[in-house]
């Protein structure tokens, strides 16, 4: 969806279509599923537009949410492609349809959240950057991309589960994320795919804790679930704090990470990003 904002700074909705998923919207060139990586979640600001306390759309008024943490929500995914290619989002960027982002109305901008088909167990991380959809029955919007790797094109719509991931963990995590951003240029993207490529040992992490005996049990759950190389590592937040940090590797390319991802998912175990030593 595409958003202008209004010198007063209240969102105006520019809806030509308010639903996404409909096919005249129209896919992308063929993409293979495989070689989409998710958003890697690092520290970012609010973006300076699209977080309004509130804003009005088809006379419904919505609340922005201050903070992401703690937002677990179930409902119905849609996707938009083709039509809203390069137009700007609520965010102020321009809306990439093979980047690993999405719209959500009141989540602040930019959130990373993991979205979970609830259909086929398929899992993907993305960057929520834009404001949608304004449809009373849909939870939030997805790029093509992501709904390719959700495997969603063909239904157009699908229940979902959406949580935010609102640690994304230490200052080398966040440096680490964007350097996964960077493509053949070398520019940081805005929550394009992430890319594992170069030098280092690549981890996952599951998590962050400020007790030793909260890793201690989610490193046990992943054991449990078939999965080897879980460590728990202390380190300091970007406050100084102590904080113990979950994660698994070295994982060696994309489909190693693909199948530890799909036993931690099984287990109901989140991943939150990817880390490279």
């Amino acid at each position: 969806m595409r958003r202008l904002v209004a010198p007063a700074g209240v969102l105006v909705a520019a809806l030509a279509v308010v639903g996404c998923s409909v096919r005249s919207d129209g896919p992308g060139a063929a993409i293979d599923p495989e070689a989409i990586e998710d958003a890697v979640p690092k520290q970012e600001p609010k973006s300076a537009t699209g977080n309004p306390a509130s804003y009005t759309v088809h006379g419904q008024r919505y609340e922005v949410r201050d903070s992401a943490a703690g937002y677990v929500a179930e409902g119905r995914a849609s996707w938009y492609g083709r039509k809203f290619h390069g137009r700007a989002t609520s965010s102020g960027e321009p809306y990439d349809m093979y980047a690993m982002t999405a719209a959500h109305r009141t989540l602040p901008l930019p959130t990373y959240a993991r979205v979970t088909h609830l259909g086929n167990g398929k899992s993907v991380i993305v960057r929520i950057n834009d404001r949608g959809p304004f449809h009373e029955d849909r939870l939030i919007d997805l790029s093509y991309a992501a709904a390719v790797r959700l495997d969603l094109l063909d239904t157009g719509t699908a229940r979902v589960r959406v949580r935010a991931l609102t640690d994304p963990g230490s200052k080398q995590a966040s440096a680490t994320a964007a350097d996964a951003y960077r493509g053949s240029d070398g520019a940081a993207g805005a929550g394009g795919h992430a890319r594992d490529d170069g030098d280092g040992a690549v981890y996952l992490q599951l998590g962050a804790f400020s007790r030793f005996a909260n890793a201690q049990d989610l490193r046990a759950r992943a054991h449990g679930a078939g999965v080897r190389g879980v460590e728990v590592e202390r380190g300091d937040d970007s406050a100084g704090a102590t904080v113990y940090r979950v994660r698994v590797g070295p994982l060696p390319d994309a489909a190693a990470r693909r199948a530890v991802r799909g036993k931690l998912e099984r287990a109901g175990i989140d991943t939150v990003g990817v880390v490279r030593d």
